[in-house]
């Protein structure tokens, strides 16, 4: 850490230290797949339950088409889960060939099903459609936001392991901070 107070601009040739460099792109990549599984999987978990007041005395449904509705929302939410993993792996160096074979696509049909989304990603003026919120709190406090998906995490454990005590938080990687001047320059 800096020896300079905070707020203080008169320092010559001054760095942010790592802790306050952005994260990288993969890394914000990673979240918004981690944020659409979170998302996907309490959607999901939330359509197990069989109230007792929701099935009518033959076992229909008391009222007509909740669970069609609740299919909907999840399915939704696995559109979202497989586009963030498609930028993600874009970021991370994927081509369309290899993505298109991966889902049994074509390159090009890959393109024109992920290139959208990965343009959303990269401009972050773009509307991002329902988990904007996600979006907006991700690009101004992505620690916090990795922080609410560690204990998302930890309270649903299934005892396969132990991810630790920081399962998303603990693995996010920050930009490298700008080289200075040269010396003497």
């Amino acid at each position: 850490m800096s020896d300079m107070a905070e707020g203080d601009t008169h320092a010559p040739h001054t760095h942010a230290p790592l802790e306050a460099a952005p994260y990288t792109d993969a890394t914000r990549a990673r979240l918004e797949v981690a944020f659409a599984a979170y998302e996907l999987a309490d959607l999901a978990r939330a359509a197990v339950p069989i109230g007792e007041d929701e099935l009518s005395p033959e076992g229909s449904a008391r009222s007509r088409c909740t669970t069609l509705a609740d299919a909907a929302h999840v399915l939704g939410a696995a559109r979202r889960f497989l586009e963030a993993a498609a930028v993600f792996e874009r970021v991370g160096g994927a081509d369309w060939q290899l993505i298109g074979d991966t889902l049994n696509l074509s390159a090009r049909t890959a393109r024109e099903r992920f290139a959208a989304a990965e343009a959303r990603f990269h401009d972050s003026n773009a509307p991002q459609g329902e988990a904007s919120w996600w979006r907006a709190y991700l690009s101004t406090a992505p620690l916090e936001a990795a922080r609410d998906l560690d204990e998302w995490v930890l309270r649903h454990q299934d005892g396969d392991g132990d991810p630790g005590t920081a399962p998303v938080s603990g693995g996010l990687v920050r930009q490298a901070p700008a080289p200075g001047p040269a010396a003497g320059g």
